[in-house]
């Protein structure tokens, strides 16, 4: 449920990054280590001048048959259907208005949504991230930097298999059977082609402190800089894009 509109009142529009990748290629990692440089970690949530975002959580309530096909790992979690990209729009919408709003809380044991929200204060900087940020033309033209987090595939299957076994409660088995079935070619079919959109391309995640404290650096730099600052691209970014790989 987006934004009950609680409004910030300010003359600048936050700076949207959408930030995308495979499953377990370190999205939530990155955005955790920006926060955590930044030392917004340790702010309370009414008073961060960054907050995250996760595409996780807009996802769609099942049906009984859907919820039924989720629980044997045979529903398609990895294909743009399965997002409520309307509320996905309408939150990033009321974000960039300065409003206040409420993000749904997805159970992934239960595969169903929670019955509370965890509420968004207006932020000056919002990480958004997810596998399919960059996939819609509408959603993705909102964000003004745009960071794709490249991983070695055998390394996110690997991270994918320790977090559904050690937090969700899969077994191994549905675990490869679902990642070989949806998981894989969804990624090649409706993920990898949205690299090309990407301002920033960061491998090895989370680990590649390098490129992190760049963007870090840009981020502090719209913190405290004028609005003109928040539609630039930094000069040293620019002048490599065209060794960027595509």
């Amino acid at each position: 449920m987006a934004g009950d509109s609680e409004i910030h009142h300010t003359t600048q529009k936050p700076f949207l990054i959408g930030v995308t990748g495979g499953t377990a290629s370190g999205k939530s990692s990155v955005c955790e280590k920006i926060m955590e440089l930044l030392g917004q970690n340790k702010i309370d949530h009414h008073h961060r001048q960054v907050v995250i975002l996760s595409q996780d959580s807009f996802y769609k309530e099942l049906t009984p048959e859907q919820k039924a096909k989720a629980l044997k790992g045979q529903f398609n979690f990895d294909h743009p259907d399965a997002f409520d990209n309307d509320l996905i729009m309408n939150t990033l919408c009321d974000i960039l208005h300065g409003k206040t709003v409420h993000i749904p809380v997805y159970d992934f044991v239960t595969h169903s949504r929670k019955d509370e929200f965890v509420t968004v204060y207006p932020a000056d900087v919002v990480l958004s991230e997810g596998i399919l940020m960059f996939y819609l033309q509408e959603i993705r033209d909102l964000f003004q930097m745009k960071l794709f987090v490249d991983t070695d595939p055998d390394t996110r299957l690997s991270r994918r298999v320790l977090r559904d076994i050690g937090e969700r409660g899969r077994e191994l088995e549905q675990v490869l059977t679902q990642y070989i079935t949806f998981v894989k070619p969804a990624f090649e079919e409706f993920c990898l082609p949205t690299k090309k959109y990407a301002d920033v391309i960061i491998p090895r995640g989370a680990n590649n402190l390098v490129a992190i404290n760049l963007i870090v650096q840009h981020i502090q730099d719209i913190l405290n800089g004028g609005f003109s600052k928040r539609h630039e691209t930094p000069r040293q970014w620019q002048t490599s894009e065209s060794s960027r790989p595509h």
